[in-house]
């Protein structure tokens, strides 16, 4: 398998560079009594539909069967607060020259034993969907935040019968499994805005006080993406598609920009039926820096609800449904207000089917990359040839936050320099 869950009793030792203080507190709270485990996509979206959070629509789910979803299954939406973006701010990571590590392991020790009379639920995931490169995640919620719990499983892969054996056939890697704790109900006013805490070289993280699903998925792909570099590979956020010919080679498009940019909308362009396309993903994947070769990441798109109207083809995929309105048809149905009049950042867990022409790994190398700038120094297209000059202006990327990132409104209209649109890399 990938990546190591057990251990013989011999390795259990703080030599062994798996483990670390951080990593060790996070996987010892998985065990506690107040922990409970949910072992099927079925079994999440029951506790997620008694939520009391919860408001269930009448708008059908499709794909059950294959998502691991009851049959009766309805968009759920789970609406939050005033912070509706990922905070980078809350961010610490482990390990650096600047950071207090003993501090922030203190904060951790204390999140952890102060929610110790609540309940959690834990479940299993992989990350990553090729032999080649397949990371087991497990992550551990505090109740309350049931539709966040059946999201993570939705948007990756859950260990389904299929994937439990691709797992056990997959490339192992001497890395240790990812393990993510997450209370988005703790508080402490010394970290108003949250607390993220990420190891990245132990492949374990914890979100605090933060109730935001992307946190959840973008602290797992920091984990996988790092990963990923130390065993070979390029890590991406952007998207892939490939363009195939009969009379000529095939042609790998990568889009780079950051949430909100429009990677996803030029990956999934159909170009009017023209070409014969497929899609890798839109968010997500990682390049083997010997072959050239990708692979998605995760099977499900994570995706904002304002360019799809109710009633277009692209929302028959919707599975769960975050910071969006809700209203009443004329059959007195509740239906979705999918534009975003509540907030600026609408989204949803779409699910694969959305892609009828969807690969989960490409063989063929990345023949052309896009950098979605937003500097309007430059012209609306700029085609550099040289790789060097290409590679220049993907380290200083320019561009600007979206309402995918919790920052004041003043911090979204100013440039900013994101180094291959990659604010996660670690």
């Amino acid at each position: 398998m990938s990546t190591r869950e057990r251990f013989a009793e011999k390795e259990i030792t703080k030599e062994n560079h798996i483990f670390s203080r951080t990593r060790t507190t996070i996987e010892s709270a998985f065990y506690g009594n107040n922990v409970v485990d949910v072992a099927s996509v079925e079994q999440a979206y029951r506790l997620a539909e008694k939520s009391s959070a919860t408001i269930v629509t009448d708008l059908p789910i499709i794909h059950t069967k294959e998502l691991g979803l009851p049959d009766d299954a309805k968009m759920i939406v789970d609406n939050h607060g005033d912070v509706v973006g990922r905070t980078a701010k809350a961010r610490r990571r482990i390990g650096l020259p600047e950071s207090d590590d003993d501090k922030l392991d203190g904060v951790l020790r204390e999140a952890i034993y102060s929610a110790r009379s609540r309940k959690f639920y834990k479940t299993d995931v992989v990350v990553g969907l090729d032999e080649e490169f397949m990371l087991k995640a497990h992550l551990a919620i505090a109740e309350g935040f049931e539709v966040n719990l059946l999201s993570y499983m939705l948007n990756f892969q859950f260990l389904n019968d299929e994937y439990e054996k691709r797992y056990e056939n997959s490339k192992q890697y001497d890395e240790g499994d990812i393990y993510l704790y997450a209370d988005p109900s703790w508080h402490d006013a010394a970290y108003p805005d949250g607390l993220v805490i990420i190891d990245a070289k132990h492949n374990a993280a914890a979100v605090l006080g933060l109730r935001y699903f992307g946190e959840l998925k973008k602290a797992t792909l920091t984990l996988a993406w790092a990963t990923a570099h130390r065993n070979g590979y390029a890590a991406c956020h952007g998207g892939e598609k490939a363009f195939h010919f009969k009379d000529k080679d095939d042609k790998v498009f990568a889009f780079y920009g950051l949430s909100g940019s429009g990677k996803s909308t030029l990956t999934h362009a159909k170009h009017n039926g023209k070409f014969d396309i497929t899609v890798l993903h839109d968010d997500a994947f990682v390049i083997n820096r010997k072959d050239g070769s990708s692979i998605a990441l995760e099977p499900s798109y994570f995706d904002k609800t304002n360019d799809y109207l109710p009633g277009t083809k692209e929302t028959n995929y919707f599975t769960t449904v975050m910071n969006v309105g809700v209203t009443l048809d004329a059959d007195g149905k509740k239906v979705l207000v999918t534009e975003d009049l509540r907030n600026g950042n609408g989204r949803t867990i779409k699910s694969r089917y959305a892609s009828v022409n969807r690969v989960d790994r490409e063989k063929a190398p990345i023949t052309s990359i896009f950098w979605i700038m937003k500097d309007n120094s430059l012209p609306p297209v700029v085609k550099l040839e040289d790789p060097v000059t290409a590679a220049t202006f993907g380290v200083t990327l320019a561009t600007k936050r979206s309402t995918a990132e919790n920052v004041a409104k003043t911090a979204r209209d100013a440039l900013v320099i994101e180094p291959f649109a990659d604010p996660f890399r670690a």
